[in-house]
């Protein structure tokens, strides 16, 4: 019986470590989080106001699975973000909503289920929300939400973040239009009567510190710079200007979140696996000697 019982731990350790793990470890269906940025000394184009403004920004980002569209290897998560200028007391200054699937293991951006920015459809590319477990250093395609596009983010190093060893990568987006708008050519510093249209220019330097064994975010940083352009190429306006950075609280919570991540995913690929081929070997040892200790009486 001992022989049986060994033999069976030891078979179901592979089992476990190469079937059951890789199943278990996945990105959750029924997602729900709320992260917090702030830039300070932000410079913005305000409608209301029709000039630039400065002021410190409070951003907050919500996310929120739609367990009912993930199926097979995909997920579905929803994210709305809003900004508000505290500085000013000019609250919702932008809002944006965005819905994206991707593929539970690996991050990948999967089209399909009415995937949009704000409420226009998108192709996704590249890595959403997160980054494949055991995070290589090498260069991977990360989708940016503000130009609809992935751009290389490239590794740039090791850091410690909250105790944690984690991988810097950096993603410059080059110049992109974002969008075109109407705007009285007297704000832009024009003679010209009336409105003009303008293009909306964006370029930013994306920066990600990813915990590798989980593939989580635990720390991020956006450099955006939105300027409006009419026509003729020319300059008029700053649109948006800012340097956004997770608040320390969320960069703890997102800290706890990967350690949590890291040691399940030890607990099932390793520890596990280990003390059921431990267990089941002394079985078939112990076993084997109690047999041969009955032959000898």
């Amino acid at each position: 019986m001992l022989i049986g019982i060994g033999a069976f731990l030891i078979v179901l350790a592979p089992l476990v470590r190469f079937q059951v793990a890789p199943s278990l470890i996945a990105a959750p269906a029924d997602q729900y989080g709320i992260s917090k940025l702030e830039a300070v000394d932000a410079q913005y184009f305000s409608p209301g106001d029709l000039k630039v403004m400065t002021g410190d920004l409070d951003i907050t980002v919500t996310t929120r699975g739609d367990v009912a569209a993930a199926e097979g290897d995909r997920v579905v998560w929803e994210e709305a973000m809003a900004v508000n200028d505290v500085t000013n007391q000019n609250p919702l200054i932008n809002f944006t909503e965005r819905r994206s699937a991707f593929n539970k293991y690996t991050g990948e951006g999967v089209n399909c289920c009415n995937v949009n920015i704000d409420k226009t459809p998108v192709r996704l590319q590249g890595q959403i929300y997160k980054w494949p477990f055991d995070v290589e250093k090498k260069t991977y395609s990360v989708f940016n939400s503000t130009t609809g596009k992935a751009f290389d983010a490239k590794f740039v190093g090791e850091e410690q973040v909250g105790g944690l060893t984690v991988y810097r990568f950096e993603q410059s987006v080059p110049a992109t239009k974002i969008d075109t708008i109407t705007a009285p050519a007297s704000v832009l510093g024009m003679d010209d009567p009336g409105d003009v249209q303008v293009d909306r220019i964006y370029d930013g330097v994306n920066t990600y510190w990813i915990e590798p064994v989980t593939g989580s975010p635990v720390r991020q940083e956006q450099q955006r710079h939105d300027v409006l352009k009419t026509q003729d190429g020319v300059e008029r306006s700053l649109a948006f200007v800012a340097t956004a950075k997770m608040t320390q609280q969320t960069q703890d919570d997102l800290v706890k979140n990967a350690v949590d991540g890291r040691n399940t995913i030890t607990l099932l690929k390793t520890t596990i696996p280990v003390a059921l081929l431990a267990g089941g070997l002394i079985l078939v040892v112990v076993g084997f000697l109690l047999m041969r200790r009955r032959r000898d009486v």
